[in-house]
């Protein structure tokens, strides 16, 4: 029985991962804190299963974030981009005005009843863990969670574009003043976290049921991960990440009256050793 918790902690902190390094990497080049993330998440999971309903799940795993890309583009030109230097309380109100939009948007194209995409056929079996029997699909989820964990640090670590980013997060003006376009780089920022919120809900389509709620579900765990690993920090929200899956896994099964409550306990106890959370602002 723990060998499986812990496995399901392992799934759903890997799917965060993917989750969050989205709503980071977007607080920490245009200081947006994105209430509508848990939205496009959502957005993106429906996305994926109307083309895995016409073609198949795998080009439902490239276009679907393909499409919520474009879609993070244009949400910086016309949204964040005005956003970046209004005081908070707008950019909350905005946000979650746009949370709303989406919801309404996919509750009329794709109604309200719970949907689900099949897993797909190549994954389609169990392996056996330490004794216990695990879907497949689920440490396929994992190694998802894993390559995009490093993947994004290679890229902000080894490549060029990713020294633009660490430096634009840190001081925009004199990063600009060097000759970086900190526009069309905020705007690829914003595209690829929007892209991997969208990447997140088709990996989570195959075994997480398809509904309108489904952003309210995730956006808090998520939010949770962003302030208890720092604001702005992807090293920190990876390791948030796996705490918070494993927290969520374990108390399910063990404190099930408390389950609700845990994560803000988490918050609340490490915001309180640490303020700045895990990591701190760094990238």
């Amino acid at each position: 029985m723990l060998t499986i918790n812990l496995f399901n902690g392992l799934v759903y902190g890997a799917l965060l991962i993917v989750m969050c390094s989205g709503l980071a990497l977007i607080y920490g080049l245009r200081r947006v804190v994105n209430f509508a993330h848990g939205s496009l998440y959502m957005l993106g999971a429906y996305l994926g299963y109307s083309i895995a309903t016409q073609s198949n799940f795998w080009v439902a795993l490239v276009a679907a974030p393909a499409i919520m890309a474009l879609f993070g583009v244009l949400l910086d030109r016309y949204g964040f981009r005005l956003l970046q230097d209004r005081d908070p309380l707008t950019v909350v109100l905005v946000t979650f005005g746009l949370l709303l939009v989406i919801e309404d948007f996919v509750q009329t194209v794709w109604g309200k009843s719970n949907l689900s995409v099949p897993t797909p056929e190549l994954l389609n079996f169990t392996v056996d863990l330490f004794g216990t029997s695990v879907p497949a699909y689920r440490i396929a989820v994992i190694v998802v969670g894993a390559a995009v964990a490093l993947g994004l640090s290679l890229w902000l670590r080894q490549s060029k574009y990713g020294l633009f980013v660490r430096a634009a997060s840190t001081d925009p003006t004199t990063t600009a003043m060097q000759g970086v376009n900190t526009d069309a780089l905020s705007a690829g920022v914003v595209g690829l976290g929007t892209a991997l919120a969208g990447l997140a809900g088709v990996v989570a389509a195959p075994f997480l049921s398809l509904s309108p709620s489904m952003s309210s579900d995730v956006i808090i765990d998520s939010f949770v991960v962003v302030v208890v690993g720092g604001l702005g920090s992807l090293a920190g929200a990876f390791i948030a990440a796996m705490v918070l899956g494993m927290v969520q896994a374990l108390g399910a099964v063990y404190l099930p009256d408390l389950a609700m409550l845990l994560p803000f306990v988490l918050m609340v106890a490490i915001l309180i050793w640490k303020p700045a959370g895990f990591a701190g602002s760094r990238t």
